[in-house]
């Protein structure tokens, strides 16, 4: 049986399993859609926010074609390839959206329609995709895009459920470009992103994240295998 310094050695290639592999940070893309199909004079008909890890970088006139950058992050990536066939993507998205038909019984105002396409890398890399659809500002019906389930979160939401949820084109369009074109664009947003979103953390120009438990979780996971080698180690070197 090997001695003090055998131990050691096996304790510090553990803690070197242990730490190594660490995750990522997670981060998210978000586009939030509002279409007015009936819109007043002076109203937009189509209009895109998009964010990343809950900042704006860019407002869409989809109706006009017309883009505004909000932030550094739009300006750093409008020259990319990939920025081209996103505002392709975005006019189809535009075009699908406002083929849902909305017309619901019973109901002669107009209606407008708010849907929020996310999609987000997890801190393992995974990502996942979803869509939340609204109207009039209330939020109402939760599609899963991996799995394909549909979630009613208002009894404003049914209707849409009973019309889309059957309607297997408008699947498949939520789940393409949901879990295909949203997830390619934050790949390649985030080679330039990264550094910019670390740089520009701090208390005072992005929000807390809505995870502190987690976070928690993940520092004791760190604290606890430190704490407990150097006790051990103390012990053997005595």
């Amino acid at each position: 049986m090997g001695g003090p310094e055998t131990c050691l050695g096996f304790l510090v290639l553990l803690l070197i399993v242990c730490f190594s592999g660490t995750p990522g940070d997670a981060h998210s893309l978000s586009y939030n859609f509002t279409i007015d199909p009936q819109p007043r004079p002076g109203q937009v008909l189509c209009e895109v926010h998009g964010q990343v890890d809950g900042q704006d970088f860019l407002s869409y006139d989809c109706g006009h074609a017309k883009i505004i950058f909000t932030s550094p992050l739009g300006e750093e990536v409008k020259t990319m390839k990939t920025w081209d066939t996103q505002i392709e993507t975005l006019g189809d998205i535009r075009d699908q959206l406002r083929d849902f038909t909305l017309e619901k019984p019973m109901i002669t105002d107009p209606l407008t329609l708010q849907a929020r396409m996310t999609c987000r890398c997890e801190d393992d890399r995974h990502i996942s995709g979803s869509w939340q659809f609204g109207l009039n500002g209330q939020m109402s019906l939760h599609f899963d895009s991996e799995n394909g389930h549909w979630r009613v979160d208002h009894p404003g939401g049914r209707w849409m459920k009973e019309k889309w949820g059957n309607d297997r084109a408008v699947t498949e369009f939520l789940k393409k470009v949901s879990m295909g074109d949203c997830r390619a664009w934050l790949q390649a947003f985030m080679v330039r992103w990264e550094k910019m979103l670390k740089t520009s953390a701090s208390p005072t120009t992005v929000p807390p994240r809505v995870q502190p438990r987690a976070t928690a979780i993940k520092t004791e996971a760190w604290i606890l295998p430190v704490v407990f080698t150097s006790f051990i180690i103390t012990v053997l070197l005595g």
